[in-house]
């Protein structure tokens, strides 16, 4: 069930910008519905990622959907990102993490920072979805604290010879390839590193509360060997990468936190309307009324900021202050929905029939990854800060 007003009118300029977003969304949608809603208990449960269904995104033109075309993506902006992340959570966050962690962190950033012998090489395969990829950056003593990192790289002949570890990196059992931060002569500096690299290897499946439907582990670099060729850039342009592509990051996480809060709306206004105590329908109680008046708004100004930052997100345009407001308040906005559904239902909300538990397990993740909501908080109050000093 969708409630009526909400979606089906939306204000296009902002959420469907053009004819194409708009067929976009319903394509996603429509595969969200037949494809992706059927297999998500069940990766839920095993913990374990659906591969084939992520292969199909490619099939789709959706794992290459903001690579520009000249290069054999789709050559869609932020928007259309942020619409499919959105689409695909209503249905299953946790495989969309997984097409997050593919189509963002690795594609996404690859293309913007690889040279034109580096892309005709890797994107290909990894934009039909012929291989998964993923990006290493946290490690067991370094996440938010990226300058804390201690994986190295060094050069030697037409080599570079990397150390270290990285850990909770999502797609991490099943992908072939990785867009890894190392620090070269102390500054930071990304990589290619194929999963058969000599030196290289895999820790054991990482279990975790939420999100299930992907997976992670650690990732182990011991003398490593990496071809000069898969550096990315220059030595100690990580950083200038790695901020870049946070900002895509953040605003389709905040997308996903957006879907979880729109299925979860859906639910608890679908049962506060079936379900009857004292012989009349519960949404007529003012507690009750309190739990879904306040989850629409949430989830409505979610739905607003999300897609306006969304706007001012591209390759060429910072908009950090955007990203990180987007991310911070609809990850807790989204738990918050999530749990108001949980207690509308009652007992049916904290069994799995009705599936909330999930979407609250799997929005709990979105204040941690990606950066914290702590981080965000700190970065917004000190550009806040920069603007003032500079009147």
């Amino acid at each position: 069930m969708e409630i009526a007003g909400r979606v089906s009118e939306m204000d296009d300029r902002l959420f469907n910008p053009t004819d194409e977003h708009r067929m976009l969304r319903e394509m996603v949608r429509d595969f969200a519905a037949r494809e992706v809603e059927p297999q998500a208990e069940e990766h839920d449960r095993a913990g374990t990622l659906n591969v084939p269904l992520l292969k199909r995104l490619g099939e789709l033109g959706l794992l290459g959907i903001t690579v520009p075309e000249k290069w054999g993506g789709a050559g869609m902006d932020a928007v259309a990102a942020v619409l499919v992340h959105h689409e695909l959570s209503r249905s299953d966050p946790g495989f969309t993490l997984a097409y997050l962690a593919h189509a963002m962190l690795f594609v996404n950033n690859f293309a913007h920072c690889a040279n034109d012998g580096q892309r005709a090489r890797f994107l290909p395969d990894v934009i039909s979805g012929a291989r998964i990829a993923g990006m290493g950056m946290t490690e067991p003593g370094a996440g938010t604290d990226v300058l804390g990192m201690k994986t190295t790289a060094v050069r030697k002949g037409d080599r570079y010879i990397l150390n270290g570890r990285k850990t909770f990196i999502t797609n991490g059992p099943e992908a072939d390839l990785f867009l890894i931060y190392a620090k070269v002569d102390g500054r930071v500096t990304a990589f290619v590193v194929e999963a058969d690299s000599p030196g290289f290897s895999k820790g054991n499946k990482i279990d975790k509360m939420g999100m299930r439907a992907s997976t992670m582990c650690e990732l182990i670099m011991e003398d490593c060997e990496v071809p000069a060729a898969n550096l990315l850039g220059e030595e100690g342009q990580g950083i200038v990468h790695m901020m870049r592509n946070l900002e895509i990051e953040r605003v389709t996480l905040a997308a996903q936190s957006l879907g979880i809060a729109d299925r979860c709306l859906d639910v608890m206004v679908s049962h506060a309307t079936e379900r009857e105590a004292f012989g009349e329908p519960i949404h007529r109680f003012g507690q009750i009324q309190r739990y879904i008046g306040e989850a629409y708004a949430k989830t409505e100004a979610m739905r607003s900021l999300v897609y306006r930052v969304a706007h001012g997100v591209r390759p060429d345009r910072r908009n950090r202050l955007g990203t990180d407001a987007a991310k911070l308040f609809a990850a807790t906005a989204a738990k918050e929905v999530a749990d108001a559904a949980i207690q509308v239902l009652g007992g049916y909300g904290y069994c799995t029939e009705y599936k909330v538990e999930r979407f609250f397990r799997d929005a709990r993740l979105i204040e941690i990854g990606g950066g914290t909501i702590e981080s965000h908080q700190k970065n917004i109050t000190r550009d806040l800060a920069r603007a003032v000093t500079r009147r």
